[in-house]
């Protein structure tokens, strides 16, 4: 049966908000908050519930769970565009007054790159659908299993995962000795593609490509995946399961997370005017009906 989609939803994506990795450290306050607790502040006080949850929540079962209910893609029928508009239902409740609407900050993260890459359309649009997976929370997926950062499950939870020395307490895999050493379940050198990954919006909109057999290039599918697993590609962690290959994937991610990091301050573009261009691109990589 398939469910009743809500018409607005309250969504704020920590990852966006909140950097504490080292990298960033040269970057303006305005731009990226702490992951100090501040009991004054809400914004801080609502990401650090979101992580709290989130890590006691997910466990290897859960997102096998998860899998299993949005991998039958059989939740509703859209075009890229129409899900796109749709995003931009999803109400931020944690300044509504301050932040852009998620529309924009697709078409300023796609309007950046296009400045930059001219020729890559493929990337272009990579920019302006890459948050889609967030359609989620239209149909009933707390803010936790949405957004935020990202990290695999079933081995030792790695050490930059944020609040992570204390939000797992309460996660049975911590104590589960099949998941809780460095390995885990998984073999030394598997490869970042073996990796089960927490769920969110992530994983769900790369599945959502590859199930409706997007021509969009592998490089823009890393993109997608791997665009909030901080821990890995800021952090530094988890180098006993990664290969030489997933430095590839890791330039992919880099390249792109510059233009989804830093566009919040950008001028507005005129969504109207560029829909005919985007539509474009659409069409010749995701084109037609999707199933989600």
């Amino acid at each position: 049966m398939k469910v009743k989609p809500e018409t607005s939803v309250g969504m704020i994506d920590p990852s966006l908000l909140l950097r504490p990795e080292k990298v960033y450290d040269d970057k303006p306050v305005t731009a990226f908050r702490d992951y100090s607790v501040d009991d004054e502040d809400p914004i801080k006080q609502r990401v650090r519930r979101t992580y709290y949850t989130m890590h006691t929540h997910t466990t290897v079962d859960f997102v096998k769970g998860k899998m299993e209910k949005w991998l039958k893609f059989n939740h509703f029928k859209s075009t890229i565009k129409d899900a796109l508009i749709r995003l931009n239902e999803l109400v931020d409740e944690s300044d509504p007054d301050t932040d852009l609407p998620n529309i924009v900050h697709a078409f300023q993260t796609a309007e950046r790159i296009r400045q930059d890459y001219p020729e890559e359309d493929w990337f272009q649009l990579t920019g302006l659908i890459h948050d889609l997976g967030k359609v989620m929370a239209f149909y009933g997926e707390p803010q936790w299993c949405v957004v935020g950062d990202t990290f695999p499950v079933g081995c030792k939870w790695g050490p930059s995962i944020v609040y992570g020395d204390d939000s797992f307490k309460d996660n049975p895999d911590t104590y589960n000795p099949k998941y809780n050493t460095e390995y885990g379940m998984y073999e030394p050198q598997c490869g970042i593609e073996q990796l089960m990954m927490s769920w969110g919006h992530d994983e769900y909109l790369y599945r959502v490509l590859v199930h409706n057999k997007s021509s969009l290039p592998k490089e823009a599918l890393y993109m997608i995946r791997y665009h909030s697993f901080y821990p890995w590609h800021a952090g530094g962690d988890y180098q006993h399961l990664i290969t030489e290959k997933d430095n590839y994937i890791k330039e992919a991610v880099l390249k792109f997370n510059q233009y989804d990091l830093y566009t919040k301050s950008a001028g507005i573009p005129d969504i109207e005017a560029l829909w005919p261009y985007y539509e474009s691109l659409i069409d010749k990589y995701i084109p037609g009906e999707l199933e989600w």
